[in-house]
């Protein structure tokens, strides 16, 4: 995808933000298991969190910055790809989840590398550790689930 500005790279940035905030709430709903329901609306506030970063950068007001490094367990490299359903067990909720943070975090990596603005560039790598985060809390819940059932 090509931007011709920033507010361009921001606005799509704000919209994927967004989508996932409709996404966890969604997914919390169809959650039989009422801790992962509870994770869920969970995440689905920080990326309402982070579409009000967003917003601020938006208006001049906020940059994030990218020092914190987050560890990368890789288990979602080995997984397959699950759809979000209605009943779907705990286990394929994690596999959804940890997908759609890695796609997450891969996005803002791209959006760092489409823009010059070094200010910019920061706050996207900071926005991607942020989804990486979340992506190390699914793997550490699935690898806890995974051994508990074997």
């Amino acid at each position: 995808m090509k931007f011709e500005s920033v507010d361009q790279i921001l606005n799509f940035a704000i919209g994927k933000e967004q989508e996932a905030y409709e996404f966890y709430s969604d997914l919390a709903g169809k959650m039989e298991n009422q801790q992962m329901k509870e994770a869920f609306l969970e995440f689905a506030e920080e990326e309402k969190r982070h579409k009000a970063k967003l917003e601020a950068v938006v208006e001049g007001k906020l940059l994030l910055n990218s020092e914190e490094r987050v560890v990368d367990l890789m288990i979602g490299d080995s997984l397959i790809e699950v759809e979000a359903k209605p009943n779907m067990s705990f286990q394929e909720a994690l596999m959804v989840a940890i997908k759609n943070e890695t796609n997450a975090y891969t996005m803002y990596k791209n959006l760092a590398v489409a823009t010059d603005d070094a200010g910019l560039k920061e706050t996207f790598l900071g926005l991607a550790q942020e989804e990486a985060k979340h992506k190390l809390r699914f793997e550490v819940e699935y690898d806890d689930y995974v051994h508990q059932e074997n």
